[in-house]
């Protein structure tokens, strides 16, 4: 394929911090499609599968997970990519790394994880991805985290844009690799941001409208729903609720990534932008929703807070996640639980505290909660959710 004057190239990476020799049999891959196969064989990627995306260590074998939503994602960036003629394998890289640093319970657990380590920098889970890839996966023999290219440390640092105030772990990473966290990231980091917002706007639609918390009728109420849902009415008369509710995902993410193709090119246009430099030093990102469909996006995402993330159902179920959370970062601070070998980083209390944070955030909902019951007590979660 022909890339894009603007798309990465490989062959113009910065290259990793430990050079590695084209030798072995490692197969005809170049350096962005080795760093997609690194983050997919990574454990911290296979732990996605039992982590938080809305509901909690779900039981229900249709809800989203932090792994399918991160494959969702990835599709969704490839094919924005591909029609823009960016490198298809970077952005896929980091659409299924932009989540790998969350911690149990998704959002929840992780405000509880920041205020148990305020005292030691607290915790970010997009700072944490870069901990991880950069340090706590320890797969190779030379050199501990999966060594990837500069583009895609990058584009998981700042993919949301430039970051003015790094958290502790970000900062590292940035000592370490002159991340340029001031400036903005390229087009394809910027593409697995916006693939984010529009897998789980409407894939949560979707969950929310199965677990039953979400009210077909309420969210009628949402422009953007009722325009989509009128046409596949009119396209469609005699077509069953469940299969009308699937079209209307399905016709939402078309309308949304056509759009995003259709505003970047205004935006690249408009800034005359000629090299992945001048996207970096842009002031702006380029890849993004036109200003009637931000509106209206927009105008979906407060009801989703409003009706499902924060809905009278899933508040309470959010609380006893936290309070497990809490509790065993109390535990393992206190010594009343020993850290398994391997997870004490560096000398020092602060090191000690952080690789508490290290071992909780890596634990998956089920295993938090049999930590939790092995070590404190009961876990109070509904089945349901």
């Amino acid at each position: 394929m022909n890339l894009a004057s603007l798309a990465a190239r490989p062959s113009h990476s910065r290259g990793r911090r430990f050079a590695e020799p084209d030798q072995g049999p490692r197969g005809p891959r170049d350096a962005f499609q080795r760093d997609r196969d690194r983050i997919i064989h990574s454990v911290a990627f296979r732990r996605l599968r039992h982590k938080t995306q809305v509901f909690v260590a779900p039981d229900g074998d249709h809800f989203r997970v932090r792994l399918t939503h991160s494959i969702e994602v990835a599709q969704i960036g490839r094919t924005i990519a591909r029609v823009l003629a960016l490198n298809e394998d970077l952005t896929e890289a980091l659409a299924l790394a932009h989540d790998l640093g969350h911690p149990p319970f998704g959002h929840g657990g992780e405000a509880a994880l920041q205020r148990s380590l305020a005292d030691v920098g607290g915790f970010d889970h997009n700072a944490h991805t870069l901990r991880l890839v950069t340090c706590l996966e320890g797969v190779y023999p030379e050199y501990d985290g999966l060594n990837l290219t500069w583009e895609t440390l990058e584009g998981l640092a700042k993919h949301n844009g430039p970051v003015a105030a790094p958290p502790w772990a970000l900062a590292e990473a940035d000592g370490e690799y002159g991340l340029e966290l001031l400036s903005w990231p390229g087009l394809e980091a910027q593409v697995a941001a916006i693939g984010d917002d529009i897998a789980y706007d409407n894939h949560d639609i979707d969950d929310g409208l199965r677990s039953g918390i979400l009210v077909l009728e309420e969210l009628l109420e949402v422009p953007i729903v009722a325009r989509h849902w009128a046409a596949i009415c009119e396209r469609h008369p005699g077509l069953g609720l469940d299969r009308r509710q699937r079209a209307l995902v399905r016709d939402m993410i078309g309308t949304m990534v056509g759009d995003v193709l259709d505003e970047t090119r205004r935006r690249v246009t408009e800034a005359g932008v000629a090299s992945i430099g001048d996207v970096r030093s842009a002031g702006r990102t380029l890849v993004g929703f036109s200003p009637a469909i931000e509106t209206e996006e927009r105008e979906l995402k407060r009801f989703l807070y409003a009706r499902l993330y924060n809905s009278a159902a899933l508040t309470p179920i959010r609380i006893e996640a936290q309070r497990i959370v809490a509790d065993l970062a109390a535990a393992y601070r206190a010594g009343a639980a020993p850290l398994p070998a391997g997870w004490q980083r560096g000398e020092g209390e602060t090191a000690r505290l952080r690789g508490i944070g290290d071992f909780i955030a890596g634990m998956t909902d089920r295993f938090a909660i049999a930590r939790h019951e092995d070590l404190i007590g009961p876990v109070k979660l509904p089945d349901r959710f």
